[in-house]
């Protein structure tokens, strides 16, 4: 087995991160091509699209959408702006979203506004007669960016020679679809931020060890919450041969953790935290389990995004929650609640900026493409690897 050392790489997803961030309270969608100045990567466009005013695009979709009719479902991720939500008829985690995409067979093509890994997911869920379209193929995920498929599999090698295979795979929603072709063909399975610790006793009941990717933080939050000893789990980093351990070190290993992280939720802190009950005695503080651990631990309640949105929707009138998550969604849930005091925990508004590319320019172009009887922005994952991904997927369902 020969070790090499690899050059250390940065996911272009997360250095863009914060392109968007500013300090006002409302992200509101400009032209295009104002937009553009952002400097991150942005799929072409014509340059009409670019000119258009906000008005002037709400129009153009509106009566487009109304000429494809139900031909067409559309989908629209929880940390969409407001500008794109109102298009959505339906709307939800990317776990949620997939099932919905799943169920509509009646449509000929389903537009998912989120970004490529939930569009992948929604084809390998959805029937072949299907084409599930992404408005913008720059649309990614530097969670998802951070487990590449060649590294994966150099690490599963490296744990098979030094465990024999003793160890389960698991992978976030949040990753490729080669990701999840892996554990489907590994008897590994795919999770969400709702029902993690329910794959982790899965794996257990066949294994000692789980490899979980690429989200450490889900990883390590998810192994604490089912009374796992920080010391038992490891981070194996791809950059560095077997992980930078030892293989005493790996054999000794519960869990081990792929070094990847969400570009949003490890924005937050537990300083943060401090700061919002200094300035709300009363407050309820509510967290993604993908933030560090010491905030999750900090926090009064975690868990999932639909989770977040219950609680929230469901507490008395009066009630003062601050949430860490996404800003478009936070900023959703106040306006919704607003009887309630909601706020984000981080002072300085951060869209997820790979989200955030769905601007409505792009759904304007995707539905007069639709109308001209073309279909752009494809999202189609070959035979086999969605095959393998669904067996990984249907493990999942079956347990949630």
């Amino acid at each position: 087995m020969i070790n090499k050392v690899r050059e250390a790489t940065i996911p272009i997803t997360e250095i863009e991160q914060s392109a968007f961030c500013q300090t006002d309270d409302e992200l509101k969608s400009k032209p295009l091509e104002q937009e553009l100045e952002a400097g991150v990567q942005w799929q072409k466009l014509p340059i009409s699209y670019l000119k258009m005013s906000p008005e002037e695009l709400d129009t153009r979709i509106f009566e487009a959408r109304q000429q494809i009719g139900e031909r067409l479902v559309v989908l629209g991720h929880h940390y969409q702006r407001n500008e794109i939500i109102k298009y959505a008829d339906f709307r939800g985690d990317s776990f949620k979203l997939s099932q919905l995409a799943a169920s509509k067979r009646d449509a000929e093509y389903i537009v998912f506004c989120g970004v490529h890994f939930m569009a992948e997911t929604a084809d390998i869920l959805s029937g072949p007669d299907q084409s599930v379209i992404l408005p913008n193929l720059t649309a990614g995920c530097s969670m998802a960016d951070m487990a590449q498929i060649d590294d994966v599999m150099d690490c599963w090698d490296d744990l098979q020679n030094v465990m024999g295979g003793d160890v389960t795979p698991i992978t976030y929603m949040n990753s490729a679809a080669s990701i999840k072709a892996l554990c489907g063909r590994n008897e590994g399975i795919v999770c969400t931020s709702s029902n993690a610790p329910a794959t982790f006793k899965w794996a257990f009941e066949r294994t000692d060890k789980v490899l979980f990717l690429p989200d450490q933080h889900l990883g390590r939050n998810t192994g604490s919450k089912l009374g796992i000893d920080p010391a038992d789990m490891l981070l194996w980093n791809p950059f560095k041969p077997m992980g930078g351990h030892t293989e005493d070190e790996v054999r000794k290993a519960k869990v081990i953790l792929w070094q990847g992280h969400c570009s949003v939720h490890t924005r937050f802190s537990v300083d943060q935290i401090e700061e919002a009950r200094s300035k709300h005695p009363d407050v309820k503080i509510v967290v993604h389990p993908e933030c560090f651990k010491e905030v999750v631990d900090a926090a009064d309640l975690n868990g999932s995004t639909e989770y977040i949105l219950k609680v929230v929707n469901e507490s008395p009138p009066g009630s003062v929650w601050a949430i860490g998550t996404e800003v478009s969604l936070v900023n959703r849930v106040a306006q919704e609640n607003p009887d309630k005091t909601v706020f984000c925990l981080d002072s300085v508004v951060c869209p997820c900026s790979t989200m955030y590319r769905i601007h409505p320019a792009y759904l304007s172009w995707v539905f007069d493409a639709l109308n001209a009887g073309v279909v752009v922005n494809q999202i189609s994952v070959d035979p086999t690897t969605a095959e393998e991904a669904r067996v990984a997927l249907n493990r999942m369902l079956a347990i949630v």
